[in-house]
């Protein structure tokens, strides 16, 4: 194989490799009684569905799903809020 070859199937592997480790982890909704990872890179916790913030769970922090709501679910946040409140769904890994 000329030397242009290999050069040109190292250069795919490598972008193959890249594309493989920068892909997102793809988010999921919460299951009752679950202690979920967040995978958004920030996700506010409220009062209610669309109720006042109370504090922001980021990437790598855990939820523990109480109680489904159509789109949004109640919890405890752990992390720097350690309280119960309400999230959107969708946003765990």
């Amino acid at each position: 194989m000329p030397r242009t070859a290999s050069l040109g199937a190292a250069a795919l592997a490598a972008a193959a490799a890249l594309l493989t480790v920068a892909t997102p982890a793809h988010a999921a909704n919460g299951t009752v009684g679950v202690r979920e990872t967040v995978c958004a890179q920030d996700l506010y916790v409220r009062t209610e569905p669309v109720g006042a913030w109370t504090g922001t769970l980021f990437q790598g922090q855990t939820f523990l799903v109480e109680q489904v709501n159509g789109s949004w679910v109640y919890g405890f946040a752990y992390g720097d809020i350690n309280r119960h409140g309400w999230v959107q769904n969708g946003w765990f890994c």
